[in-house]
Formats: structure tokens, sequence, C-alpha cells
């Protein structure tokens, strides 16, 4: 009768040799699904993931007097130019060059310089200020006002309206509080989308025919 041969289990050749059956490769930890360190959102998150935020408003509007605001550092982001100021409405439009000859006795035109400025919560807007008129005279809300954007740029500051002084009083932050993240637009850019409908180019525009009292 054939004889059958077992291997050998002390043969130092046979590689199942000092295994036991039952052995098991060790189970990597599971990761925790609710851990916070793994779920946080990192600062940078946007740019780690190519999302570039588009820039739809810019309001034109005076800082508000709990914000810490810097202005633009560059001079061409800043315009003096002519506008037709709707206190009511709150709206303030742009008028071209060609009708602020035919405008310059209406009540509501006047000269404004426009700056670029930017809260701490990244809200990039332009400032107002009103300018000196044909007399040259200036009240100390826009003197003030003027002092405080030149204040504010390269530090950030809050704007404060005193009404017992009757101007602005300006605060500089104690600390360091980061650089603006300025938009890669142009001031031409940021023109178009604040006044992307606010611009008088016609004396038939409507503001100008309600102003008139013909609609």
């Amino acid at each position: 009768m054939p004889t059958t041969i077992f291997p050998d289990s002390n043969d130092p050749n046979d590689p199942d040799n000092g295994k036991s059956d039952d052995a098991t490769t060790p189970a990597e930890p599971s990761l925790d699904p609710f851990d916070p360190e793994r779920l946080r959102l990192s600062q940078d998150f946007a740019s780690t993931i190519g999302v570039k935020k588009e820039l739809l408003t810019v309001p034109v509007r005076k800082p508000s007097k709990e914000w810490f605001i810097q202005v633009h550092p560059d001079e061409s982001y800043r315009i003096a130019t002519a506008v037709i100021d709707l206190k009511e409405d709150r709206e303030t439009y742009i008028v071209q060059p060609p009708l602020w000859s035919a405008l310059s006795m209406e009540a509501t035109f006047g000269q404004r310089l426009f700056v670029t400025a930017m809260n701490r919560q990244g809200v990039l807007f332009l400032w107002p200020i009103r300018l000196p008129g044909a007399d040259g005279k200036i009240d100390e809300w826009s003197r003030s006002a003027m002092e405080a954007a030149n204040l504010a740029v390269g530090q950030w500051v809050r704007v404060s309206a005193n009404m017992s002084l009757g101007a602005y009083e300006v605060f500089v932050a104690p600390s360091e509080l980061g650089t603006p993240e300025w938009p890669d637009k142009s001031f031409r850019d940021l023109l178009s989308i604040a006044f992307r409908d606010k611009q008088i180019d016609s004396l038939d525009h409507p503001v100008l025919q309600r102003l008139r009292g013909e609609a």
C-alpha cells in the first residue's frame, strides 16, 4: 500500500512553519467620524480647494461705528467726482461729466471723494466723503472724515460720530489685527459694481425727472 508522507512541522524550509492557523493581521484603529479636529475647516480652506469668491456687491456707505476699517493704500483706488445724493432714499448716483454744468444749481448735486475701504469681516465698500463747495469751505464732519480716511491707511481704526463735538472721532486698534485681503479688481471694476444701476448720463434720467416733478 502506498505510504503517505506528511511534511515535517520542524522543517525550517517549510514556509508555514511556526505560523498559527488562526493568526490575523492587527486591524488599524478606525477614524472617529466626529473628531472635531478632523472636521474643523482651516482658515485657508477656500484656497486649498481652489474656490474663488466673486465680488458681486460693493456698498456705497459710511463705515459703521462699530467697525474697524482700513483704507486701500493705493491712491488710484479713490476718486473725487460729482454725484446726486438722495438722502431720504439713501442712494447716491454718479453723474457723467457732460451734465455737471447743467446740474450745478440742483440742491442734491455735489462733490464727493470715494475711497475704497474694508472692514475686518472682509466687506469692501466705497466710503463717500463730502468735498469743499465752490466757496472752498468744508464742515467739521467732512474734514474729520477726510482725516479719518487718511489715518486708516495701513492701520485698523474705528470712526465714530461725536454729536456733541460735531465731528468724527478716530480710535486706532491697540494691537495688530492682520492685513486686509484686497480683491484682485481694478478700481474701474469696483466702480462698475457699486454704480451698475446708479449713474446719471442724461437729463431725462428718471431720478432727474422726479426731482423736477415730472415723474
